[in-house]
This record gives C-alpha cells, structure tokens and sequence, in this order.
C-alpha cells in the first residue's frame, strides 16, 4: 500500500463516518417531523367538528339577533304610540283643566278679597 492507498482509505472512513454522525440527527429529525404531521392531522379531526358547532351557534345567534331586532322595532313602535296617546291626552285634557284651574284660583282670590 502507498501513501496515497491509505490517505484515500483514511478519507474515505471519515467520510462514512460524517454520514453516520449525520445520517443520526437527520433520522431522527424525520421522525420528529412524522409526529407533527400526525398531530396535525389528529387537530384537523377534532377542529372540524368544533368548527361546524362554531357555525351553527352563530347562526343561532343570528336568528336571535334578528328575533330582538324585530322586538325592538315593535317596542320603538309603541313608545311611538304611547307618547302620541300622551299628547293627544294632554291637548284634550290638559287644557280645559287648566282654564278650570285657572277660573278656581279667580274665584279663590275674588273669595280671599270679600273677606
């Protein structure tokens, strides 16, 4: 064996040697890899289900925001309504008792003079 023979024998067991050293971390870094994509794969099963509850408790929801709207617009209504009957009360009945009130207090102070 010359020199050569043996650099190349050397070079070349040190080169199989780096394959071994690295070819570790890179099999194991596959298996790391394996397990993420079985993890995500299980989070997409089980988020899948969560995800169709999410949307139809939102349209739930919807339905009853439509409900409460619907409840407002008829309670903006009668307040509407109440406070028309208010007025209306208030000009047919407010008025002659004031004049009432009024011809009272005259007549209290045309009493409170005689005496």
């Amino acid at each position: 064996m010359s020199g050569g023979e043996i650099a190349g024998i050397i070079l070349a067991s040190s080169f199989a040697l780096l394959v071994i050293f690295l070819g570790i971390p890179l099999t194991k870094l596959g298996k790391i890899l394996d397990e993420a994509a079985l993890t995500v794969k299980s989070v997409n099963k089980e988020l899948e289900p969560i995800l169709g509850e999410a949307r139809e408790t939102l349209a739930e929801a919807n339905k009853q925001l439509k409900r409460i709207d619907h409840i407002t617009e008829d309670v903006e209504q009668v307040s509407q309504n109440i406070s028309s009957l208010v007025a209306v009360f208030t000009a047919s009945i407010g008025a002659p008792l004031t004049k009432l009130f009024g011809v009272t207090q005259g007549v209290l102070k045309a009493l409170g003079k005689r005496r």
